[in-house]
This record gives C-alpha cells, structure tokens and sequence, in this order.
C-alpha cells in the first residue's frame, strides 16, 4: 500500500472534513409514499442550492449485488464507501459457490453433513427473497442437495422477514418452502420439516449486542424447542397475526412445531447446524452462542454437542465462526488505513443500531482500529423500544459528540451514521418515518453551522434508500394497492439513487464538482481523501470532485 500524497495545490481545510450517512434516506420520486419529500428539510434545501449537489447510485452492481435488481443495503454500502471501490458481497459470493458446487464441494459442508446417520442437519436463517441477510433459492438449494446425498433428517429453524421484503409477506415463502418439503418427503424415509421460528426483530436476529434476550428467545425457539406450540408454520402465522390485528412479519413471537405433543426439532448431541444468512452484523451472536462454550450473555442451560457452521464467516478477525461454508469478501486497501498511516485524526460515531456500520463494515469487515492513537470510536447506546415510538432516535447525541470534536480541534476527518431513516423506515410507520428525516436534517443544520465557523468540509450523503419509498410502486409509477383499494405498505430498502451534498467552508475555493456524473457511493472514499488534500489512491473509484 503506497502512502498518500499530498495535493501539490491544496492542502485541506482547516477545520475537520465530515462525512454524514443519512442511513435510508435516497432521492423518492414525490409520490404519497416518498417520505423524504413530504418531511420538512431546511437544512437539506438550503444544502441543495448552496452546495455542490449530484446523485449516486446505491444499489445492485454499484455496491456489489448480484444484479442492479437487488436493492442496496447498509452492510454492502458501506464496505463500499469505505474500500472505496466495489467487492462481490456475500450474496453474490455464495450465489456462486452454490451454482458452481464448491460450497458443498468445501470441507465444512463435507464435515457437517458426511457422517451424519441418524442425526439431523438444522438450518437456521431468514425465509425470504430479500437478498439481503439471506435467500429462499440458496436454501431451497441446500435442501436439494442434502436430499441428493441421502441426509435423512433436516429441520429448519425459519426467521420471518417483513423488512426486506412486503412486511406481511411470510406465507408467501412458507408456502414455496413447504412446497419444496414435501417432495422431498414423497421419497422414503425422508423427513424434512420446518421446526421452529419466528419474527427477526424478536427472535435470534440481534446486532452488535444490543439485545441478548433477542438472541436468548431464539436460541430456546430453535436449540430447546421451548415455546407456543403448532401444527405447522401456517397456522402459527395465521394465529399470531389474528391475535395481534397489524403486527408485521418482523414482529412475529416465536412458534415451535409439534408433533403427538412434542417439539419435531429440538437442536441434541451429534447434529449438524448451519445459519444461512450470509450478511454478518445479525449472524455474529448466534454464532458465538454455538461455538463460544464460555460465553456468559445468556443462560445457555446445557449446550449440545454439535457441528456449527455459517453460510460465510461473518468476522474474519475475531474468526466467527470457526467453520464456514464461503469465504467473506476479501477488502483491503480501506480509507481508513491510508488515512491512518498518513497521520490523520478519525472520529466515527454512531448509536448502537449502526456504530458497527461506521467501524467494523467501513473498515472492510475487519474488527478494531487501524491506530490506537489517532483515531476514536464512539457508540451512543441505541434505546431499547420500537423504534416508530422514538423516531429521532440518538441523532441529537450523535451530534453532541460530532459538535465537541469540532469546536475542540480534535479530528481531521469524522464519519457519522444517523441510523434513523432506515431503522424507523422498517417500521411503515408513515408518520414516525417522516418525523425521522426531520429529525435527521435538524442535526445537519447544527453540523452545518460548526463546520462553516471551523472552516471545514461537510458531506452528506446516504448508504441506500428507504424512508423515500413508503408504499410499494408499479413499474408504471403508480401506487400498487391492496383488497381494500389501499397503498400497500412498503418497509424494505429502495432501487432510488442517494443524494450527496459537498459544502466547502475552507475558503480555499479549490473543490468544484466532477464532470463524471454516474458514480456510485464507492466514490465517496475518494472524495473524502480529495477533499483531506490528498491524492485519492489510483485504484479507487473516481472523485465525486476535482481539485483546483
């Protein structure tokens, strides 16, 4: 890795330059639906006409998806604004191996399913076509391919969606899965049936350990079978949903399958486990609870004696887990680590629900800091409640913290992520999420008012769009409906391009906008070094600006 040069014109700023991800907040099209438009944005607008303005791409190949069909999402966005180019994520990494065969070619799979006789093999994950944490063709495929080579006994542990996908939507894929099950189960002695499950957002699903009782209910759902007991999947939804008139999939309490009274698929001794999700922030606590005998978040009670291993290993440094099926992106050469070696001073800050965004991804999926003394990461503890209840969630102590590094000289470069047009956009609450980009764009106004007295850079931008597209669109533009003639609710991510606003308080009058105006957000790392004054690193993604 070369060291950065400088920029034999312009030196950088003298205050901070500040990169701000409005997390979920893309470029909607105006329609009833676009929350972004409907909220009031002062800071935003005034932004737009005083600042340099461009658009970016946040989706599908421009972030490393499969096709430009796949919506983009945090994890794979800010891999990509951090690596400052674009690497093949995980869902098109196991995509892949799966087409090609290596994954059960691999020796994990090898291991886990070779001599299984009379065990059962297990998969855990999240039921739906998203494309994000998972996808119902790569279990659908490990289904098959158990089948092929004579596993007897599978159970799947299904995690219900309605965040990805339409928030009511878990029937749909229960019915593709049980479709698929069943003619399997035409073959003699075959038994492959789903075990347990269960809402994300309730069950297993936790991130950057926000809520072990998350991952505590999941693992007495899946590895105990403790729970409200069913006939099947079906009608455990159907009730579930009856019980509770509006709740969404993501919602959903946990459900246990049981047959002549007791539980079909209790994780014992001798089984084989494999958690299909292939993104990493919601699979690290559920690995670690498998392969960390002297973990002590939860009350495990007896742990069984078994083969784990997931679809990827979801933190190559801290190696979890210890068995995998893919290897994870290999991302090298990030921002942060020229910044680092080149002597500049990190802020990155964020709350709970995305601190591990602006560190961990950012960094490349790798753990710690790339210099202990130069840089400094903050997490505001994210509250524990529905995020529609509280949608201004910890921007204004994100701020805080953003303000005190500013006013005090204490970093070159700071990096923040206000997590709450995404996390309240999951939610459809229509109005919560409107309030939440308001929320957003106040904070921005009180950056904008200390990097203009600090003489400094400001960036805002976002990872993807959601709070921009609150109902679900025909490809004609129209609103699609439901039964009853309403818009149908929409709580998954976006294919709309993000915004980027690029406000220059240095004076220097050096940073003028690029000509290329179809970039992605991988182009945002580039910037960012441009804008330091240095030379961006030849193999990045072209500079959102020019310097001179």
């Amino acid at each position: 890795m070369k060291p950065l040069e400088k920029h034999s014109s312009y030196n950088g700023p003298e205050g901070p330059v500040v990169l701000v991800i409005m997390d979920g907040v893309g470029i909607g099209k105006g329609d009833p639906g676009d929350m972004v438009t409907k909220a009031s944005t002062p800071s935003l607008d005034w932004l737009k006409e005083n600042a340099l303005y461009t658009t970016l791409k946040a989706h599908g190949r421009a972030v490393g998806m499969p096709t430009d069909g796949d919506m983009g999402n945090s994890e794979v966005g800010h891999n990509a604004i951090g690596a400052g180019r674009v690497f093949d994520q995980g869902a098109l990494l196991v995509q892949n191996a799966v087409k090609s065969g290596a994954m059960f070619e691999g020796e994990a799979w090898q291991e886990l399913t070779g001599s299984l006789g009379d065990a059962t093999l297990h998969l855990i994950g999240l039921l739906s076509d998203g494309n994000v944490h998972s996808h119902i063709d790569i279990l659908l495929a490990m289904l098959t391919k158990s089948h092929e080579q004579g596993i007897k006994k599978v159970r799947l542990h299904t995690l219900l969606d309605g965040r990805d996908v339409p928030p009511t939507s878990a029937l749909v894929y229960v019915e593709m899965l049980e479709k698929h099950l069943a003619e399997i189960n035409e073959c003699d002695g075959f038994d492959y049936s789903i075990a347990s499950g269960g809402g994300r957002l309730y069950i297993t699903m936790d991130r950057y350990n926000a809520d072990w009782p998350m991952i505590e209910r999941g693992w007495n759902t899946h590895v105990k079978g403790i729970g409200r007991q069913f006939e099947s999947a079906t009608t455990a939804i159907e009730t579930l949903r009856s019980e509770d008139p509006g709740v969404i999939d993501q919602d959903l309490k946990e459900f246990v399958i049981v047959k002549d009274g007791a539980p079909i698929g209790p994780i014992v001794d001798g089984d084989s486990v494999v958690l299909f999700n292939f993104r990493g922030d919601r699979a690290i606590e559920l690995s670690r609870a498998f392969d960390e005998p002297d973990l002590d978040t939860f009350n495990r009670g007896p742990i069984p004696d078994v083969k784990f291993a997931g679809i990827m290993q979801y933190d190559a440094d801290l190696q979890i887990p210890k068995r995998f099926l893919v290897s994870p992106p290999s991302i090298d050469e990030v921002m942060g680590e020229y910044l680092a070696a080149a002597g500049v001073s990190q802020l990155a800050v964020s709350e709970t629900q995305k601190y591990g965004h602006v560190t961990y991804f950012f960094n490349g999926n790798r753990s710690g800091k790339f210099d202990e003394a130069s840089e400094d990461y903050v997490e505001i503890t994210s509250d524990l409640l529905p995020f529609e209840q509280r949608p201004w969630m910890k921007g204004g102590e994100i701020t805080d913290v953003i303000l005190d590094s500013i006013e005090n000289s204490k970093h070159n470069f700071i990096r923040a992520n206000y997590p709450n047009g995404d996390m309240v956009g999951h939610t459809g609450d229509l109005l919560a999420v409107e309030i939440s980009v308001e929320a957003v764009d106040l904070c921005v106004g009180r950056l904008l008012k200390a990097v203009k007295e600090s003489k400094g850079v400001l960036i805002v931008t976002a990872d993807h769009g959601n709070a921009d597209e609150m109902y679900e669109v025909n490809k004609d533009g129209s609103l699609k409906e439901d039964k009853q003639g309403n818009p149908k609710s929409k709580t998954s991510h976006t294919l709309n391009p993000v915004p980027c606003y690029i406000f220059d308080a240095s004076g220097a009058g050096k940073i003028g906008l690029a000509d290329d105006s179809d970039l992605g957000i991988s182009s945002l790392a580039a910037t960012v070094v441009d804008c330091l004054g240095f030379v961006p690193p030849e193999n990045y993604d072209a500079s959102i600006v020019k310097i001179g």
